[in-house]
């Protein structure tokens, strides 16, 4: 198998999934075509792969991705982004259309039942929960979407997990804040550079900073 796909599940490998993401997007701002993004995660896999073993745990991975395979359709990319997350962007589809498509691998996993090897036992049932973004109506950058694809499942965590949420305009709460004019004169010129705002930068380095120093249990 190649350095394309995962070398567990087949399936696109994060490295030609961002290549893909970054392609489509190119596209989507030539055509102004709908692009949607989907993040899902196995809930409580931790507890899994205690109960099962980490054999067991691969096998749910399997599982999981093969419904996701199954339902995304042709044109999609589905991908293992790391762990027990799944990246998924669908090309030309409205975000209306990747829930439903999204709902239907969140329904499947639920009532999907695993018989696993050896004496491990059974599975029956998996618990997804998962986040869509998309672009034009959720933001036109790679950085904002993945950021708000990843707040909406982190929402559907919080609030129960075993759902799938959609993006939605974020309440801004102000800060006081100091940084030097140094600070403030480099991301005045990187703002330019990437055309982006200056304040979609600094929430892109503050979620950065919050996943490099710990993991919220609820994201278990």
């Amino acid at each position: 198998m190649s350095n394309e796909n995962d070398l567990l599940t087949g399936l696109m490998s994060r490295r030609a999934f961002n290549d893909f993401f970054d392609q489509a997007l190119e596209k989507h701002k030539v055509g102004e075509t709908p692009l949607s993004l989907a993040f899902i995660d196995i809930d409580n896999f931790l507890n899994i792969n205690e109960t099962y073993g980490h054999a067991g745990g691969d096998e749910v991975l399997q599982a999981v991705a093969a419904i996701l395979r199954e339902c995304a359709g042709e044109e999609a990319a589905v991908c293992r982004y790391g762990g027990d997350e799944f990246a998924l962007l669908f090309p030309s589809t409205e975000r209306e259309q990747a829930f439903l498509l999204v709902e239907k691998m969140r329904s499947m996993a639920a009532e999907r039942e695993i018989t696993l090897s050896g004496a491990a036992g059974k599975v029956a049932g998996i618990s997804i929960s998962a986040g869509i973004a998309c672009a034009p109506i959720d933001g036109r950058l790679k950085s904002e979407l993945m950021r708000k694809a990843d707040q909406a499942l982190y929402r559907a965590k919080a609030t129960g997990r075993g759902k799938v949420r959609l993006a939605y305009d974020e309440r801004m709460v102000p800060k006081t804040s100091h940084y030097t004019q140094t600070q403030l004169e480099r991301l005045s010129k990187l703002a330019a550079e990437r055309q982006a705002g200056e304040a979609e930068l600094l929430r892109e380095a503050l979620d950065d900073l919050i996943a490099k120093y710990g993991v919220n249990p609820i994201e278990r």
